[in-house]
């Protein structure tokens, strides 16, 4: 059974990895105790400074893997929170290159496969990093192509990342819905006229009104509906 309208004739679904099949906030909770009562304020403001650092990279024309730009926003936010040891930084690091995947990821990609969907990947992280994060959730051989920004030289939201998609995949936009938990990812994706999804798992009020996705879910499984 394929996709519900209005991804009927889709052929491909491309995920965001972070945030979408791979949890961020993964990496310090899995210290939690060693951190203490910062933990959570550490963890966001390391997200939030990841994103931002290329955001502003982009811009700027200018470009760096991402992995430096985790490294350079653990950096601040350690700084940022003192009551942090910084000796934590080498463990928070590794911990990152091995995210636990959402609880249902595994079976979803399974699913759309049997449908007969490509499953991939389109994502900031510079490509050692994907292949150790998509090794240690053990998604591999639920994905047909892992596909990094890297080649681009440049982040999403700029279309030149959007493009390594239907280059890669071998298909038009018009057969590839794109999934992402990030609302701008989405609006980036719209704009270069993508069919999208929307992960809404916190429950976020909806931004970029004049980029919206064509469906909103709660997790992943809504897609097999």
């Amino acid at each position: 059974m394929p996709l519900s309208a209005p991804f009927a004739h889709a052929r491909a679904v491309v995920f965001d990895a972070y945030g979408t099949l791979l949890d961020v906030h993964s990496a310090v909770q899995r210290h939690a105790a060693a951190i203490g009562p910062d933990a959570r304020a550490l963890s966001e403001t390391w997200r939030q400074k990841q994103l931002e650092y290329s955001w502003v990279l982009s811009l700027c024309g200018r470009y760096a893997p991402f992995r430096t730009l985790t490294e350079r926003a653990l950096d601040y936010a350690l700084a940022r929170h003192p009551g942090v040891a910084a000796g934590l930084r080498p463990a928070l690091l590794a911990a990152y290159e091995a995210l636990d995947a959402y609880p249902e990821v595994p079976a979803t990609l399974g699913a759309l496969r049997r449908r007969g969907l490509a499953t991939a990947i389109l994502s900031n992280g510079d490509p050692a990093m994907l292949g150790a994060a998509v090794g240690a959730a053990g998604l591999g051989d639920h994905l047909d192509a892992v596909l990094s920004v890297d080649p681009a030289a440049t982040f999403k939201t700029s279309p030149r990342a959007y493009d390594l998609a239907p280059a890669r995949l071998g298909i038009g936009r018009d057969a590839i819905v794109f999934v992402s938990s990030n609302r701008w990812d989405v609006a980036g994706a719209v704009a270069y006229v993508l069919a999208t999804v929307w992960v809404n798992r916190a429950g976020l009020p909806d931004e970029y009104p004049d980029l919206a996705p064509a469906r909103v879910i709660g997790s992943l499984e809504a897609l097999l509906a």
